[in-house]
């Protein structure tokens, strides 16, 4: 464990995701933690080489998601599917801490009869084939009945579903187009973070189950600004911050991205003082991360037809274009 032995609580608080040092510290209290077969009853113990633990986590309470009357910004609706242009800010499912405002709680409100096709077992997920983070805007699909959940689920699973974003990245581009191909899976010092694991040519596949999972993103350039630059990213696979994680491993992370490095200077040129201290405006004004599910190309979950649609830009993105306009370098 290194010459300074780590309190228990600080070590079992970066192991376990979803966790604090504060919640592991209750778990102590109520005897939750064993330590080599023994209950152990100090958060200060110092954990030593060979430590065994074994922890029990209580079952949350059951989520029960209320309607709620939200607007939505409804791009297609027919009887099997609906296409949803999710703005930033809003919560796909309820989570403790989420329990309302989220688009669940909307899609209770607007069908109806989303309680009677998908039990309460599992009441938080509704229809809901795939999800976007909190802070990021764009398309999302949602299922109406059980035949076109499972239809859907498969096509995603399957990757023949396409799924485009646009983002305004830091940094400027060597080659106008490329693919990012790596092992994605936990941050090994942060448990709600996740990483590139190890570069991920396809021959490597078959090392999946042991160090992350293969993540593939294919990149184009659409426009260029000073220390900017404005991409269309095509996931060819679907894991969790895939897009984040991918631009900050080659250098590029999404402007405004507080997780994975996008609210730093440290890819900004310093030789130009006005342009910098715009920069350090614009990030002020820009709380998320400037990424947007811009289209969306599935077959009809019914009818098999291949269809396609598409989300504008939402308007804080396009305010942060309108000033790196101003000192664009290519187009």
């Amino acid at each position: 464990m290194g010459e300074h032995p780590e309190r228990v609580d600080q070590y079992l608080s970066r192991q376990i995701a979803n966790s604090s040092r504060s919640k592991v510290q209750g778990a102590i209290a109520s005897g939750a933690v064993l330590i080599n077969g023994r209950v152990l009853d100090k958060p200060s113990y110092k954990v030593r080489g060979g430590d065994l633990f074994q922890i029990t986590v209580p079952r949350p309470p059951p989520m029960h998601a209320e309607a709620e009357e939200i607007p939505l910004d409804i791009i297609f609706e027919d009887d099997a599917l609906l296409i949803i242009n999710k703005p930033a800010g809003m919560v796909v499912h309820p989570a403790h801490g989420h329990a309302s405002g989220t688009l669940v709680n909307a899609l209770l409100h607007h069908i109806k009869e989303f309680r009677k096709t998908y039990p309460s077992s599992e009441p938080e997920r509704p229809g809901i084939v795939h999800r976007l983070d909190k802070d990021t805007s764009g398309l999302l699909v949602v299922a109406k009945t059980e035949e076109a959940h499972r239809n859907l689920a498969r096509q995603f699973f399957n990757h023949t579903a396409q799924r485009t974003y646009h983002a305004i990245v830091w940094g400027n581009f060597k080659a106008p187009a490329g693919r990012i191909e790596t092992l994605i899976g936990r941050h090994p010092r942060d448990r709600k973070r996740f990483a590139v694991i190890n570069e991920a040519p396809l021959y490597l596949k078959e090392k999946e189950g042991g160090g992350g999972k293969i993540a593939i993103t294919d990149y184009a350039v659409i426009e260029e600004f000073l220390g900017f630059s404005l991409v269309e990213l095509r996931l060819q696979t679907g894991r969790t911050h895939q897009i984040r994680v991918h631009m900050q491993h080659i250098g590029h992370p999404v402007f405004g991205d507080v997780t994975y490095g996008g609210r730093t200077m440290n890819v900004m040129r310093q030789d130009v003082p006005q342009w910098k201290s715009k920069i350090e405006h614009l990030l002020s004004e820009f709380p998320r991360q400037a990424l947007h599910a811009r289209s969306l190309r599935l077959q009809h979950p019914t009818t098999g037809e291949l269809m396609e649609w598409s989300a504008p830009l939402p308007a804080d993105m396009e305010s942060v274009l309108k000033e790196m306009r101003k000192t664009a370098v290519s187009t």
